[in-house]
This record gives C-alpha cells, sequence and structure tokens, in this order.
C-alpha cells in the first residue's frame, strides 16, 4: 500500500499541487488518505478535571466577576487540550462536537435572561435555593435534578436562598459554532418574569411515566425538570435485575411526548454501578462527557487509567476503548452526541473481544492541580 501512495511524493506532483494551491485549490490525490480515513482518529483526547479544582476556581471567580459586570454567567468550561487549535477560545470544545461547563450562583444574585440557537442542559451538583426561569416558569433546582434548554427558549436564572449552588452545563456550542448557524438574544427586561405557576411542568408530570392527554403530541420541552427522586426510583428498579456489561444500570432522559432524547442534540443518561462491578471495554463512535454525581472508581479509556471521585468530569472520546470500575456504589450522568452521530447515520460499536473484555492497564493518568 506504501509503495501505491508513493508517487505522491514525485517532483512533478509536488511542483503541480504548489502551483494549484496558488489558485486557492486542492489535490484530492494528496488529501485523501488524511480526509478519509479507514477508522475515526479524533483530536479530542482523553481527559479528567478534578472537582477540587474546579469548585476552587470558581470559589476564586466570584471575587473577580459578578453578574451585574456582565458576560452573562460565572461558568468555566472544560476545554479538551487536544481541541487547543481551535481558534477562537478552543471553540469552547470539551468534545469534539460538545461544551460542557460548570457553573456558580451565589445568593441573592440573579443572571439575566438570554435565548440562542444551542441546545442546552444542566445536572445539578450542589446547593439548594435556585432557581432556572425558561419561557416563562420559573424552576426550582436540588441536587441531582437534570434540566433541559431547547434552543430558542428564553432561560435565565435567579437565586433568592441562602447556599451556593453549582450545576454542570452541557451545550451543542461547538456543533453550531462549525456549521456557522449562531445566533444569540438578551431578554430585553434583563430577567424573565413568572408567567406559569412555579415548578409547573414538574407539577404535571408528577405521574412519572404517564403524560397529560394534551402533551401527546410532540412538544419541544414538555417537561423542563427531571427530579433526582425519580431517576434513582427508576435505577433501583432496574437493579433488580442483571446489568448491561458495558454500562452496568443506566437510563436515558427523554422527551415524554415523543419518546426521543430529552434535548434534540445531546443525549443524557445517568448510571449506576454498583461496588465492585467492572463493565467490559467497548467502542463507539460517539462521544461522552461523564461527572461523577456520587461515589468513585476508575476508568481505562485506550489503556490509561483514570481514576474518579465524587464531583470530577473525564471524557472518553469517541471510538475510544473504554471500560468502567466502580471501588463504591457509583452513580455517573453523562452526555453525548449520539443523537448528533445517529442522525448522520455514522453511530457504530465495537466490543473488545481480548482477555475476556478488559484492556491491560498501560498507564496511568496525572490531573493537573495546579
Amino acid at each position: 500500500m506504501a509503495e501505491k501512495w508513493s508517487f505522491l511524493q514525485d517532483q512533478d506532483v509536488l511542483d503541480f499541487n504548489r502551483d494549484i494551491e496558488r489558485y486557492h485549490l486542492g489535490p484530492l490525490w494528496h488529501a485523501i488518505p488524511d480526509l478519509m480515513k479507514h477508522q475515526p482518529e479524533p483530536h479530542a483526547q482523553a481527559y479528567l478535571w478534578k472537582y477540587s479544582l474546579l469548585e476552587k476556581k470558581l470559589m476564586e471567580a466570584t471575587q473577580i466577576f459578578t453578574p451585574d459586570r456582565g458576560g452573562e454567567r460565572r461558568a468555566i468550561y472544560l476545554q479538551n487540550p487536544g481541541l487547543n487549535y481551535r481558534k477562537p477560545w478552543g471553540w469552547a470544545s470539551t468534545t469534539q462536537t460538545l461544551y460542557a461547563a460548570v457553573q456558580l450562583i451565589l445568593p441573592g444574585e440573579t443572571a439575566p435572561s438570554h435565548r440562542h440557537v444551542q441546545n442546552a442542559l444542566r445536572f445539578v451538583m450542589e446547593g439548594e435555593g435556585a432557581y432556572t426561569i425558561v419561557q416563562g416558569e420559573r424552576i426550582f433546582m436540588e441536587r441531582g435534578d437534570f434540566l433541559t434548554t431547547p434552543n430558542g427558549f428564553w432561560h435565565g436564572h435567579g437565586h433568592p436562598g441562602t447556599k451556593p449552588m453549582i450545576w454542570m452545563d452541557c451545550l451543542d456550542i461547538p456543533t453550531i459554532y462549525f456549521l456557522g448557524g449562531t445566533f444569540f438574544d438578551p431578554y430585553p427586561e434583563r430577567l424573565q418574569e413568572p408567567e406559569v405557576p412555579d415548578n409547573y411542568s414538574a407539577q404535571r408530570y408528577e405521574g412519572g411515566m404517564v403524560r397529560p392527554i394534551s402533551d401527546r403530541y410532540p412538544k419541544k420541552a414538555p417537561l423542563a425538570a427531571y427530579k433526582w427522586k425519580r431517576t434513582h426510583e427508576a435505577l433501583e428498579g432496574l437493579s433488580r435485575f442483571e446489568p448491561d456489561p458495558y454500562d452496568g444500570y443506566a437510563v436515558e432522559y427523554i422527551n415524554p411526548s415523543t419518546g426521543e432524547t430529552a434535548c434534540p442534540t445531546i443525549a443524557s443518561w445517568m448510571q449506576k454501578l454498583p461496588k465492585g462491578f467492572h463493565t467490559k471495554a467497548h467502542r463507539h463512535t460517539h462521544a461522552s462527557i461523564y461527572h461523577v454525581f456520587e461515589g468513585s472508581g476508575y476508568t481505562i479509556i485506550n489503556g490509561v487509567r483514570f481514576d474518579w471521585e465524587k464531583g470530577d468530569f473525564f471524557v472518553v472520546p469517541n471510538w475510544a476503548w473504554h471500560e468502567h470500575v466502580a471501588e463504591e456504589d457509583s452513580y455517573l450522568f453523562s452526555t453525548n452526541d449520539l443523537p448528533i452521530l445517529e442522525k448522520f447515520g455514522l453511530e457504530r460499536e465495537e466490543a473488545f473481544e481480548n482477555n475476556n473484555g478488559h484492556q491491560t492497564v498501560t498507564g496511568e493518568f496525572t490531573p493537573v492541580l495546579g
């Protein structure tokens, strides 16, 4: 095969390549081996961010940044080191396609309402007493809650409570930036006022997996908040049966009026890994961002061991071998770009066949702690 492509280094080929570049043209014969690989070779790297560092930096940010000074949100995003070359701002890329951040709001603060074409979701990590207001619905958030904000919805935050609140944001910012379709609008009156009772959609769906008959036709976001209590109950019910060998006990947040992912471009899962459970390794085309909601353990990604504990974040790039080991009962919240891959017909999955499905550890990741 190497001999087949050796002519590309002949002088007449190189001279012609340089000649057509002057006219903003390109030689497919030279480009195709790099552009059309036999399998994915993502630029995103496997990486892990410690919560101790994230929390420290968020608290430092409270001394120099407040929503009143501008800047919309006190949020620090997780920049994948393999994607730093993207300009500007590394496209805020945690994976090839998704952005993730940690956001902090203090008691007494408000973050102004705005809307954008990016789809957004959040998972509440710590605290109590704060709310988000989405399309006129004020939703008070609690630890473990999952919330979704589809593109084009007005949303802002306020905190009449007494304890700081921290949550994870995930948006499809890199995808929208790449496609060149971004739009953003600030709300005229800073923070939108309520138009329906507080926690309106959660009250409408207190029955769980039954829905109001008015929602039998598709809606963008009929349920704005998915409470941790119900998610935990679902996982406990699933735990009575055999776990999935690759993901343990896992559930997906869905739109109850369509049965599809709760967020159109971002899938979100919560999984339980019982103490001592060791998943088998596999890989898939979609990339995942994990947050350790509870527990401790480690994940082996392409042979490298990543140790994690409560609060940490880590990334599994697309087409990377990975397996999880729980050292205590653990709950992992994750987001991924599976809906995007599926829309393009690109999703593939492959099981690791050697060594009874387990990788050999060839190294250990050392986090940057400052």
